[in-house]
């Protein structure tokens, strides 16, 4: 499998090239348009609890696509909901906490699943964590460009919940508020994440809960 993320960092499309009989593991409603002989099979990965879990805990789609190259390979374009850049992660092995929404493709090597741990929060601006295993490529898309952060052992590093895209499993989390309860409300900032390395952290660099916190007051609604 070769991904080729195009149109960077605006506006991002990834081409996937699938050798023959190739699958590709995508989010719902991420395909923007794919060979003639590419087929699809749409179901609910891991059975119906797991999938389950995924939809209310990880905050992904309750079925997922699979796309399947024919007998001479083939090609799908994928692009996220929001306009934003992508990140093409190689798994070797390691895991990877993702955000809900996040979550754009992967290989059939690589597992998803939800855990009520510390790491798969609810930090109370929407923020879900699904956590991807295994091996081979992954997608993860962003609202807005992605800075990559790397943190030595030790070093701590602290981020706006809503700005988080994916971190290392390996790393230590933890769900703050922003100068107590009084600072938070007046200072218009949410939860922030500490997050302890060693490890490697994706940021997005705009919040889409702030796009709809932005977009509800221009919503006209109807004069009593």
């Amino acid at each position: 499998m070769e991904i080729d993320i195009q149109f960077r960092p605006s506006y991002s499309l990834a081409i996937v090239k699938l050798v023959p009989n190739e699958r590709i593991r995508t989010d719902s409603g991420s395909m923007v348009s794919h060979s003639a002989d590419v087929e699809i099979e749409t179901k609910a990965e891991g059975g119906f609890l797991k999938s389950l879990g995924r939809a209310v805990l990880g905050g992904e789609s309750f079925f997922q696509n699979f796309w399947k190259a024919g007998a001479q390979g083939g090609e799908v374009t994928l692009a996220p909901d929001l306009p934003g850049d992508m990140a093409m992660i190689q798994m070797t092995g390691q895991t990877l906490m993702i955000q809900s929404g996040s979550y754009l493709a992967s290989e059939a090597g690589i597992e998803l699943s939800t855990k009520l741990s510390g790491k798969a929060f609810k930090a109370g601006e929407g923020v879900s964590m699904l956590e991807a295993s295994g091996s081979g490529k992954l997608l993860v898309s962003s609202y807005g460009a992605i800075f990559e952060k790397d943190l030595a052992s030790g070093e701590k590093y602290i981020v706006d919940s809503s700005h988080l895209v994916a971190f290392d499993g390996s790393m230590n989390v933890e769900a703050l508020s922003v100068g107590g309860l009084k600072s938070t409300l007046l200072s218009g900032e949410g939860l922030v994440v500490q997050l302890t390395g060693p490890g490697h952290i994706y940021i997005q660099t705009r919040s889409p809960q702030a796009l709809i916190s932005w977009i509800i007051p221009q919503v006209p609604t109807k004069s009593s």
